[in-house]
């Protein structure tokens, strides 16, 4: 008994002794005195994020899902105990309500800049915010996006919530997965590859800093409008049609599916002289796949497999 009780204390002092921990998050340092207990994710990719670690038992809500998306199986029953506080972005008032110490956001991932919720509202309220990697470049400048981003929000995540291991481990698997994955492509021919996400009219697409740039780029291809200095905009039709895609990546959620995404494409004259509509080239990726988060080793197997058909 009394070895139990000094292997139970110095357990007990380890994991002290870890606090406080401070992580980079965006333009601000952030430092926690304890892992969170009382936290909230906002959207399906970071909720994802947060399930692969194990913190559900950490979690009392999430936030920004049903309003636009719909969960496949995997999803529904990982968050199946938990309330949706709001189906899309959620107010202060509705966040304090359940009196969090955490919110796990970003901007235009349930923030916007000088909206109403950002850290700096929330802090009176006791709730720390770590923000998507991804979603920086909303506040300044920042380099074009990469598999790196992803990996450092499950790192910190880690860090912040004490299961540092589990990350690490998580992440060294993913590593090497990729590189399994991507040994034998050649990134000399890269392909030219566009990214669809919604709209008629105008497109909305992934440019420089989203994540899609540095799936496409791992699977050997790139990204048409690399040189959008945004992660995700809306752009015109001419610079697509000018560029040429040779493979069209749609991003399937909401109310429009993939496959109408698809028809449209393929019924409208203006696009017959694209490649990938002349050779029905598409290849879709789930929204939870093309954003930050667990998934995204399986969005380039994805890739990978359609390029090589190319």
């Amino acid at each position: 008994m009394i070895r139990l009780a000094i292997a139970a204390f110095l357990l007990s002092a380890g994991a002290a002794s870890a606090y406080p921990v401070t992580v980079q998050s965006c333009n601000r340092q952030v430092t926690f005195d304890a892992a969170p207990r009382r936290a909230i994710s906002n959207d399906v990719n970071l909720t994802e994020m947060m399930l692969v670690l194990g913190l559900r038992d950490r979690m009392v809500g999430y936030t920004g899902i049903s309003g636009w998306k719909t969960l496949d199986p995997v999803m529904r029953r990982g968050i199946a105990e938990l309330p949706e506080l709001s189906a899309k972005y959620p107010t202060k008032e509705v966040l304090a309500a359940v009196e969090p110490d955490f919110f796990f956001a970003g901007w235009n991932y349930g923030m916007k800049v000088g909206g109403e919720v950002t850290p700096e509202t929330l802090a009176p309220f006791g709730i720390q915010v770590y923000e998507l990697t991804e979603s920086c470049v909303h506040l300044g400048p920042r380099p074009r996006s990469s598999m790196d981003d992803m990996y450092t929000d499950i790192l910190n995540l880690g860090r912040i919530f004490d299961v540092e291991d589990r990350a690490t481990a998580l992440v060294a698997d993913w590593k090497t997965r990729l590189d399994d994955l991507t040994r034998d492509i050649d990134h000399n021919a890269p392909l030219r590859v566009f990214v669809y996400d919604s709209g008629e009219e105008a497109p909305f697409t992934a440019g420089a800093s989203a994540m899609p740039t540095a799936l496409i780029e791992a699977a050997g291809g790139r990204n048409i409008m690399d040189d959008l200095e945004k992660n995700w905009a809306e752009i015109s039709w001419e610079p697509v049609i000018d560029r040429n895609p040779q493979v069209i990546v749609i991003v399937n959620y909401g109310d429009v599916t993939a496959q109408q995404k698809i028809d449209f494409m393929k019924t409208n004259p203006a696009f017959s002289s694209i490649d990938a509509v002349r050779n029905d080239r598409f290849v879709v990726l789930e929204y939870v796949e093309a954003t930050p988060g667990p998934r995204n080793i399986n969005a380039v197997e994805k890739l990978v497999a359609a390029f090589r058909d190319n």
